[in-house]
């Protein structure tokens, strides 16, 4: 009799304990479940975009938007196709139109969209000892391998390399001079090296915004529409790497290209200077 009643006494406390039980259980899986249903994309990108700061003003818009986290590796345009290719990425934003269009038609990419635009300049000492200043990109590389200037050159496959590799070809140039190196490093890394060695370098002017290590450096070409650099999205094609977060990605190149991710882009500013300028759809 005495454990009948300590059991019927103790029913309702189990019951409870119980009851507290699944409610702590609940909770815990409300509180958590976001961060455990969590998606994350990994986007192979450029030093110039990362570089210019872009990347921290656009991602935390675009995880609030979607839910979505990004880890973004930041490399030369050629090295971030390369990585793509491998399948170590689900999306790339880069800017070499000529080796996008090869990485779509190869089959690694589902398909290219533009994004956004800025332009390349040259920079170098204000004292400009090749006399490169003014509009002319082509008459100025001229000019620097005829006087033996110094130049830095990425010489890393980026996108900027690439279209630095085209103005030279442009200039009918093999022989750049005995001042030409090449530093095989990111657009900060060779400004650093351009600012301590009085040297010339083209850069992405994103870049050159956010930079503060200038020293006696200045912009002396601009405004060639040579120097016109545009970015690009592509979704890597789950055909070549079935573990590709094919749908994550596409929401991002979906966002970026949209007329809310192409506003984001558009408010970035240094001091007031946009810049880079969207341009999906055209």
């Amino acid at each position: 009799m005495t454990f009948a009643k300590t059991a019927i006494h103790q029913l309702p406390n189990r019951r409870l304990s119980l009851m507290a039980m699944a409610v702590t259980a609940i909770t815990f899986v409300a509180f958590h479940a976001p961060t455990l249903a969590q998606e994350s994309i990994v986007i192979s990108s450029t030093t110039s975009t990362e570089q210019s700061g872009l990347f921290s003003h656009l991602m935390p818009e675009f995880q609030k938007a979607t839910g979505i986290t990004t880890k973004v590796v930041a490399l030369g345009t050629g090295q971030a196709l390369d990585m793509a290719r491998r399948g170590d990425a689900d999306v790339v934003f880069v800017h070499d139109q000529v080796a996008e269009e090869k990485f779509v038609a190869e089959g690694f990419g589902l398909k290219r969209l533009p994004v956004m635009y800025n332009d390349f300049v040259l920079i170098g000492p204000k004292a400009d000892p090749a006399a490169t200043k003014g509009k002319d990109i082509v008459d100025a590389l001229k000019k620097i391998a005829s006087s033996q200037t110094s130049f830095v050159s990425r010489g890393d496959k980026s996108g900027t390399h690439a279209a630095e590799l085209r103005y030279w070809k442009m200039a009918g140039i093999e022989q750049k001079g005995n001042g030409y190196k090449e530093c095989g490093c990111g657009m900060g890394p060779a400004l650093n090296i351009a600012a301590s060695s009085g040297a010339y370098v083209l850069a992405d002017r994103g870049t050159w915004l956010n930079f503060k290590n200038r020293a006696d450096l200045a912009v002396l070409v601009e405004g060639d529409q040579r120097l016109f650099n545009q970015y690009g999205v592509i979704v890597v094609n789950p055909a070549k790497h079935p573990h590709v977060k094919q749908a994550a990605a596409q929401q991002f190149a979906d966002w970026v290209t949209s007329s809310v991710g192409q506003a984001s882009i558009a408010s970035y500013k240094i001091g007031g200077e946009q810049l880079f300028f969207p341009n999906a759809g055209k």
